[in-house]
């Protein structure tokens, strides 16, 4: 069994067609055919049924193709850490990200390090919660971002590098607006504008206010953090943010209030997997990630 059977036979099954594998292979229609044949003749199974001019996968080739997506991820991953050994300076980093680390923690690390790293690549992936977890333990990504931080298993390395506030952001002109602090019971009776429920920090928000003996009332949902400012600066509700969602800046027509009783934070940081190494060029990220945030938490 050869890997070129092996990747021809996964892109004719993600197309159902053997020319159009064949053109994104960039070779002969005939070469990937007798491939796939050779295949189905080592295995003594059919992997494919002909239908006219598509295919489709036999129930045994949908088994072989689940093994045959991990062997060749485990191939590549391979070979990218040999490549990455000779150099690691020269390697390409995946990293995963949710949309709430996108507009400050994702710019200031990568910039910071490729001060000190200029000729290593990085592959970026913008993710939800659950979606980057899994990617993580099911190597499409090697690293991923979240905040929370969730809890370590056999599958997943965590490792939290900061832990920060979240407050409450509410339009100028909110009754609130004058105080500098508040209790989150404070907000009991008030209109929210959160994530959608599948989203983490709904989740956060949902859960801390239930902690105070109330279920906010959520009047609408944006799906990122300017569209969330937004929708207060417009008077629609008031919302809860983390603290890096104000390094830029408070907008305009809002108030930032910080919330006390009980004090309300989340931590940041990032997952791995525990069931392989990193590539070199990973565990260097790793390394100034930590290094990163440790220096920055001394000056705060």
């Amino acid at each position: 069994m050869e890997l070129r059977q092996l990747r021809y036979f996964v892109a004719v099954a993600e197309r159902e067609h053997i020319s159009e594998a064949a053109e994104n292979l960039h070779v002969a229609q005939s070469a990937v055919s007798r491939q796939i044949a050779n295949l189905e003749s080592e295995l003594g199974a059919e992997l494919f049924e002909r239908i006219g001019r598509n295919v489709k996968l036999t129930p045994i080739g949908h088994v072989f193709l689940e093994h045959a997506i991990v062997a060749l991820k485990a191939i590549d991953f391979a070979k990218k850490q040999v490549d990455e050994y000779l150099d690691p300076e020269k390697g390409t980093i995946k990293i995963g990200f949710p949309t709430s680390l996108a507009s400050f923690l994702l710019p200031t690390v990568i910039s910071a390090f490729k001060k000190e790293h200029p000729n290593v690549s990085f592959h970026l992936r913008q993710g939800s919660y659950r979606f980057l977890i899994n990617a993580v333990k099911n190597r499409e990504l090697n690293l991923a971002f979240l905040g929370p931080v969730p809890q370590k298993d056999e599958l997943i390395n965590t490792r939290i590098l900061f832990t920060e506030n979240i407050s409450a952001l509410v339009p100028e002109n909110h009754p609130l607006a004058e105080r500098q602090e508040i209790q989150l019971g404070d907000l009991r009776n008030e209109n929210f504008v959160l994530f959608p429920e599948d989203y983490i920090l709904n989740k956060v928000v949902v859960d801390a206010c239930k902690s105070v003996g109330f279920t906010p009332n959520i009047s609408s949902e944006g799906e990122d953090m300017d569209a969330l400012k937004g929708l207060v600066a417009a008077g629609i509700g008031i919302t809860l943010l983390p603290e890096s969602a104000f390094y830029d800046a408070t907008p305009r027509r809002t108030v930032r209030l910080s919330l006390i009783e009980p004090p309300f934070t989340r931590n940041v940081g990032v997952i791995f997997p525990s069931t392989r190494e990193l590539a070199p060029s990973e565990e260097i990220f790793l390394d100034f990630v930590g290094n990163f945030f440790s220096r920055l938490t001394q000056f705060r």
